[in-house]
C-alpha cells in the first residue's frame, strides 16, 4: 500500500461508531453511491479497534425483544402474541412467557423489533428491547 493510503486506514480505525456511520452517509451523498454492502465492513473495524465500547450500542443494527413481565389477566393474549412473533408451540410459548423475563427473539432489525414490542404490550406485556 502507499503511505497515502496507509494514513487513510489509520485514521479510519481511529473513528467511533458514529463518525464512521456519518462517513458512510457523506460517502454515498459525496459520490452518489449506495455503501450497503461496504457500510458493515466500514463499521465494524471502527468498533472493533474501539474494543466494543459504549458507541457500539449506539447505532445497533440487530436488536433483542425481552418480555419483562405481564399483567396476569393477559397472560393467554400475550402467549398468543408471543406463538405468533416465534412460530413456537402452545407449551414451549407458555413455558417462555412463564419464565418473564425471557429474550422472545433476538438478531432482528429494529423495526421488526418495534412491531413485535407494540404488538406485545397490546396484549397486556412489558417489553424491552436491548
Amino acid at each position: 500500500m502507499s503511505a497515502k493510503t496507509d494514513k487513510i486506514l489509520d485514521s479510519l480505525k481511529e473513528l467511533s461508531l458514529l463518525e464512521a456511520s456519518e462517513l458512510v452517509k457523506q460517502i454515498e451523498e459525496a459520490f452518489g453511491v449506495s455503501a450497503a454492502a461496504s457500510a458493515g465492513v466500514v463499521m465494524a473495524a471502527p468498533g472493533a479497534a474501539a474494543g466494543g465500547g459504549g458507541e457500539a450500542e449506539e447505532e445497533k443494527s440487530e436488536f433483542e425483544v425481552v418480555l419483562e413481565s405481564f399483567e396476569a389477566s393477559a397472560k393467554i393474549k400475550v402467549l398468543k402474541a408471543v406463538r405468533e412473533a416465534t412460530g413456537l408451540g402452545l407449551g414451549d410459548a407458555k413455558a417462555m412467557v412463564e419464565a418473564a423475563p425471557k429474550t422472545i427473539k433476538e438478531g432482528i432489525g429494529k423495526d421488526e423489533a418495534e412491531t413485535l414490542k407494540k404488538a406485545i404490550e397490546e396484549a397486556g406485556g412489558k417489553v424491552s428491547l436491548k
